[in-house]
Order: structure tokens, then C-alpha cells, then sequence
């Protein structure tokens, strides 16, 4: 539900003074292609005065929706707040993705001045005794009006959102909730820049070859560009995906991958910017909102809007996976430790670093398949048509490069999304490469939602797909890993879950849905990765054009289950962290670390690494939106397995089992229970034997 409360005019003038611009870009209607955001004209300026216009515009609506004289009904309550504070919603979504793709020191000033004048108005609205008070009344006749589900949706969402941010709070209570949501507003915006900051700080320099000693040529012609683009001599290496992962799987000097692996695994813990009592506070103040809202801890209070819907649901998941993945994920390493003995011709203690290089040599050896092999075949522009492909062959999108689209960095490529009768569907931008200011990690995010206008007309998604892919070398293309592949298809799913959406109202459609369910559209779009029909449609050797061999798409096939027990587990653990973070009832503990050691105890695979951890770096948990809810994905591979099984019992590329997923998941968004869509699509519940026969645990 898209968060919407009220401000005073007076405060906004107080907080924000400045000299109103005659004609704001952000303000103004956009005169550009499909109404997308005017990159080309906004300066950063323009944010300040245009945010505080949308928010004085919010507040009229809130006020005009809970004062007016008319007994309340959906349309002129739900549907009205539903529909209010488009602008704000638009202003802020352009400002918030350029903060996390596009940042500068000046960006994050401002962001610091803007979250707690938002933070302010989100609270004035869900405070609105007057408004929540029309909404209850329409909640309460609900068995008197004759809704449709999508509307139920609305009416239930529109009166639990009201309730879950405070709505019920009286006198001090209230006052309570306003002060610890803004702070924790601060908080979180402050950890993820100091996260920011922390890897940025970071280069390892190297000039000599036995520094270099393992790393093949495309990683140290990589690493050089890297160099050259910061004005100096050598090969740069630094915490960014497509520098770090590299390094660690290549790399044969085990003083570096030490190196690096603590420089990684040791950001914002002490120094400039540690983030250890920014940890504490931001859990400390969960846990006292939640209690103030009637739960016992942050977890149940997130659960209780979940899949999931309770603390017991999320252990029972972790826990079953844990019984079945874990035994299989100690073998994995131990026959690591035989493999590395061997190839070292001596007893070696096996530490966290070693994981990646030792995996990839003995991937090597059974299946004799590594990255360096499979990245000739996946040269991005080859990549993106199979990825488009793949829509188009199950859905009947196609996507049409259009440079008069404005767009907000050199990088990014803007598409129209057509289906297959020529129809407009939306807006896809595409952002793939690393960069100063850019945040780590890939992810989906919209511009503009999906929904219907009063009059019925369809107002279609800008979506943008912003990843941290390996840039182009001096003489070669940006050739993709087999991972990075796998990253783009799934982004690509959240893409589509947007772009599909058919949805009458903005805070049901697209990915506005469960956070356990979210993942299912993207992690399913994995699957189609260790399949020959798929891989034979886009990968061609850069060079030749020569399709991907046969056999090495059999060893794609064949290795699929490499390390499936690992990679489960590496993920429980950070499920149980999360929910050990936010299932605190007494105390926040005082030591972090101490704290997160014996929360993810259960899962290791290594010895302990002093002064290295995650809750520091966790930024899906403490500036992101999976707090309590990392298990999701889990849950969802759960979900995604099931799911594909249609696909691989009536064909990969079947138009009907497609059809069915796009009418009963895609396009539904947030518009019933998930797992009633789900049942729609899948005829039954999920289990968990899909996951488990595709990893071949069972």
C-alpha cells in the first residue's frame, strides 16, 4: 500500500524555504515521450521547491477526501485516497532511484534534509482522525456494498495500512509513533549512505604479474580499464560485483582473497563509517513500534501482512530447509577441503576466501566448465536479445530501442514495450553497468506505476532495470558470467510483474504485493537459464557467431545442481539473522557481532573471521524492505520451483502454461490473496518437493 499522510503548510514553509520556480520540470507536465521523466531538464535544484508543491497538493487531497460533507462510500473515500498524491509519488520516485543509481555528495545532503519532511507527512495522514474515521465507516458496511475483489482488496488494504501505521493511537502514543518512524526514516537512510561510502573507500592497486597470478585476461583487462578510468597505472581492483566476485573465484594468491574478503566483509564495522549502533538503534526502534502497535516484536508485526503470517511459519520454513540442505552443504565443503588438499599437496584450514577459487577449480575439473569458457557466448547485446526473446516467445512482447526518450545517465537505454498486436504496454530503462555513486547489487524500481484513470484509461508502467554488470574491455564487448545472466533474467522478471500489470488501482498493481510473494515472477525466470531450448535462442560466440556448443550446454544442464546444498544454506543464514534481528522482545544486545555469531551458528560452514560480519552491510534488511522477510526468497524459490514444473511438464516455451501465469499472477499484482492467485495459476498449494527434486536433494 503506497504510504500517504498530511503536512501543515506552515511546516512545509519552515522546513523548505526557497523562491518557487515559475516552471519546475518535476511539476510541470512532461513533454516528453510517453510522459517519462524529464532527465534532460531536471537539475538538482528542482527537487527541493517540487517536492514541497506536491506535498502542499497531498495535503489538499488528504483534507478534501476527510472533510467533505457527503456520507462516506468506496469511491469518494477508498478509491479518492487511493488516487491522491500521484505527484508526490512521481516526484519522489524520480529523486529516490537517481539517489540510489546516479548519487552524488549533493544528492545525499538533500536527502537528508527530504526524509524527514516526508517522513512528517506520511505520519500526518495515517494520524488523520478524520480520514481514517471515513474509512473505517466504509469498512465496516462492507457487506453492503457491492465490490469487486480487486475493490475488497483496496477497502481491506486502505483500512489495515491506516491501522498498522498508527491510525489508532491516541495522546502520547501518537506522538510516540511520529517520533520513532522518522528516526527510523534517518536511520535507514544513513546506514545505506555510509554502506555506500564504505565501498566506495576501497581499491586494491596491483602492478606486478605475481599479484596478478591466476586472474584470467578478461579480468585483468577489466581491472585495468578500471585503472585508467580513475587516472592510474595498473590493475584496480575494488568492492563492486564485477570486481570482487571475479577476483575471488580466479585469483590463486591467498593473501589478496584474504585481503579483499575482509576489506568486503568488514565495511561500516568501526572506522568513518561503522554502522554498528546504527544496527542497534534501528532494531531497538522497530522493536518499540511494533509493541506500540500491539505486537510483540518487528516480525510479527511484519508477518501479520504476509504469506507467511506468523514467526512460527518462517521458522518452520528455514528450519525444514536447514534439516534437508545443511547435511548436504557440510559434504560440499568437505570434499572442498579433499579437492584443496590435493591440489596444494598439503593440509590447508579452509576459510571463507578459499570457498570461491576452490569451487570454481574443482567445477573445473568434474564438469570441466567455468566462467572464462561460458562468457565468449554471452556477449551482452546477445544476452539482452534472448532475455527480450524469452518474453517474447511466452508473452508476445517486443521492445523497441527509442532514443528520444530522455534518460538520466549515458548508460542507461530506454524501450517501448509492445505486445504482440502492436499495443503500447509500457516503459522499460535499462541501467547495466557499475559506477562512482551507483549502488552495489542489481534491482528493479518503477517511475511510474500502472493503473486506470477515473474515466477507465489505462495508464501504463515506466519500469527501470538497473544491474552492476562487468563494462566492456579496451577490445572486447561486455561479456556476461553465467551469474550475471542469471541476475538479468531475474531482475527481468520484476520487470515484467510491472510491465504486465492490469490493475485498476496504483497500490495494488505490479509488484505491490506481499514481500514473500514478491519474488516468485523474478525467481522463476531463473529456471529457463539450465535450459537448451532457451540458451540455443540468443548464446553465439562474440567472434564467430558460432551458437554455444552442445556439449557446453549439457554441462550447463549437468552442473545445475553444483553446490546446491551451499547455496541454500549461505542463504538460511541470512534468513536467520534477519529474523533474529527483529524477534527481540527484550534488550537490543550491545554487541553486534556477538549477537549475529550465535544467530547464524546453526548454518556455518567456516570458522569464525574476527572483526567481519553482515549486519553491518545488510542493507535488504536495514535500508531495504526485507526486514523480517529475507526468508522470502527462500519462499519463493519454494513457489518458483513449483511453478516451473508446468513449464517443464508442457514445454518451456508453452504459449498456454504462459498465459496462465500472466493472466493469474502477472497482471493481478497485488489484486487477492497470493495464494489464491497462485492456486488460480497452479491448480493446488505449493510443496516443497519441486525445490528439492530440481537441487537433487531429493
Amino acid at each position: 500500500m503506497k504510504r500517504t499522510i498530511i503536512l501543515s503548510a506552515l511546516t512545509v514553509l519552515l522546513t523548505f524555504s526557497y523562491t518557487m520556480h515559475a516552471e519546475n520540470p518535476l511539476t510541470s507536465r512532461f513533454g516528453t515521450p510517453y510522459g517519462t521523466p524529464p532527465f534532460d531538464k531536471i537539475k538538482i535544484e528542482d527537487f527541493k521547491p517540487a517536492i514541497t508543491e506536491a506535498i502542499k497538493l497531498h495535503h489538499d487531497e488528504i483534507e478534501a477526501i476527510a472533510s467533505q460533507q457527503d456520507k462516506p462510500g468506496f469511491k469518494n473515500t477508498i478509491e479518492a485516497f487511493d488516487r491522491s498524491g500521484r505527484l508526490l509519488d512521481s516526484v519522489t520516485s524520480i529523486f529516490f532511484n537517481l539517489l540510489n543509481a546516479d548519487s552524488n555528495d549533493e544528492l545525499m545532503e538533500l536527502s537528508h534534509e527530504i526524509m524527514p519532511v516526508l517522513s512528517e507527512h506520511y505520519n500526518n495522514i495515517s494520524l488523520n482522525e478524520a480520514l481514517f474515521g471515513r474509512i473505517k465507516q466504509v469498512y465496516d458496511m462492507q457487506d453492503s456494498l457491492a465490490l469487486t475483489q480487486e475493490q475488497k482488496t483496496l477497502l481491506k488494504n486502505s483500512y489495515k495500512s491506516m491501522l498498522r501505521s498508527g491510525a489508532a493511537l491516541k495522546g502520547k502514543d501518537r506522538d510516540k509513533y511520529r517520533e520513532l518512524s522518522m528516526e527510523l526514516s534517518k536511520l535507514s537512510l544513513t546506514y545505506g549512505q555510509n554502506l555506500l561510502k564504505a565501498t566506495n573507500a576501497f581499491e586494491m592497486l596491483l602492478a606486478d604479474e605475481a599479484d596478478l597470478a591466476g586472474l584470467p585476461e578478461s579480468v585483468r583487462e577489466s581491472a585495468k580499464a578500471r585503472a585508467e578510468s580513475k587516472g592510474k597505472s595498473g590493475y584496480l581492483f575494488n568492492l563492486s560485483y564485477p570486481s570482487y566476485a571475479p577476483f575471488m573465484k580466479y585469483s590463486s594468491r591467498r593473501d589478496l582473497r584474504e585481503k579483499m574478503y575482509r576489506a568486503y566483509n568488514s565495511r561500516c564495522i568501526g572506522g568513518e563509517f561503522d554502522n554498528r549502533e546504527i544496527v542497534r538503534s534501528i532494531a531497538e526502534k522497530r522493536k518499540e513500534l511494533a509493541n506500540l502497535l500491539g505486537f510483540e516484536n518487528w516480525a510479527a508485526y511484519v508477518l501479520d501482512n504476509r504469506m507467511a503470517h506468523n514467526c512460527e511459519g518462517v521458522y518452520s520454513l528455514l528450519d525444514k530447509l536447514r534439516e534437508a540442505y545443511k547435511p548436504v552443504a557440510d559434504k560440499e565443503v568437505e570434499e572442498i577441503k579433499v579437492f584443496a588438499r590435493e591440489l596444494e599437496g598439503k593440509d590447508i584450514d579452509l576459510m571463507p576466501w578459499d570457498w570461491s577459487y576452490y569451487s570454481e577449480k574443482l567445477k573445473d575439473r568434474k564438469y570441466e566448465l567455468n566462467d572464462e569458457m561460458l562468457k565468449p557466448y554471452f556477449e551482452i547485446e546477445n544476452v539482452k536479445k534472448g532475455v527480450f526473446g524469452l518474453a517474447e516467445r511466452l508473452y508476445g512482447l517486443k521492445f523497441v530501442k527509442n532514443d528520444s526518450i530522455p534518460v538520466y545517465h549515458e548508460d542507461v537505454e530506454a524501450f517501448k514495450v509492445l505486445d504482440e498486436d502492436g499495443n503500447y504496454v509500457g516503459i522499460l530503462f535499462t541501467d547495466y553497468y557499475p559506477r562512482d555513486g551507483k549502488q552495489g547489487g542489481a534491482w528493479m524500481t518503477t517511475f511510474k506505476g500502472q493503473w486506470h484513470e477515473p474515466d477507465g484509461t489505462d495508464s501504463r508502467p515506466h519500469v527501470s532495470l538497473v544491474m552492476n554488470f562487468s563494462r566492456p574491455a579496451a577490445d572486447k564487448p561486455a561479456l556476461l558470467t553465467y551469474d550475471e545472466v542469471n541476475t538479468f533474467l531475474h531482475e527481468f522478471g520484476h520487470s515484467l510483474h510491472s510491465l504486465l500489470s492490469k490493475c485498476s488501482y496504483s497500490s495494488l498493481s505490479g509488484t505491490s504485493v506481499y514481500r514473500d510473494f514478491v519474488e516468485l515472477p523474478s525467481q522463476i525466470m531463473e529456471n529457463w537459464m539450465d535450459e537448451k531450448e532457451f540458451l540455443d535462442t540468443f548464446a553465439a560466440h562474440y567472434k564467430t557467431g558460432e551458437k554455444i556448443p552442445e556439449e557446453l550446454v549439457n554441462k550447463i544442464v549437468a552442473s545445475a545442481q553444483y553446490h546446491a546444498g551451499y547455496a541454500c544454506v549461505r542463504q538460511l543464514s541470512f534468513g536467520y539473522l534477519d529474523m533474529a534481528w527483529h524477534t527481540i522482545t527484550d534488550t537490543v544486545p550491545a554487541d553486534v557481532m556477538q549477537f549475529e555469531r550465535k544467530a547464524m551458528r546453526p548454518t556455518d560452514l567456516f570458522p569464525e573471521v574476527e572483526n567481519t560480519g553482515m549486519s553491518c552491510q545488510f542493507s535488504h534488511i536495514f535500508d531495504g524492505g526485507y526486514a523480517a522477510g529475507y526468508y522470502g526468497y527462500k519462499w519463493a524459490e519454494v513457489l518458483d520451483a513449483d511453478a516451473f514444473s508446468v513449464f517443464k511438464e508442457n514445454g518451456i516455451f508453452d504459449r498456454k502454461s504462459a498465459d496462465s501465469f500472466r493472466t493469474n499472477i502477472l497482471e493481478r499484482g497485488g489484486s487477492d490473496d497470493p495464494m489464491t492467485l497462485y492456486v488460480n495459476f497452479r491448480g493446488k498449494e505449493p510443496s516443497i518437493d519441486a525445490i528439492m527434486e530440481r537441487d537433487g536433494i531429493k
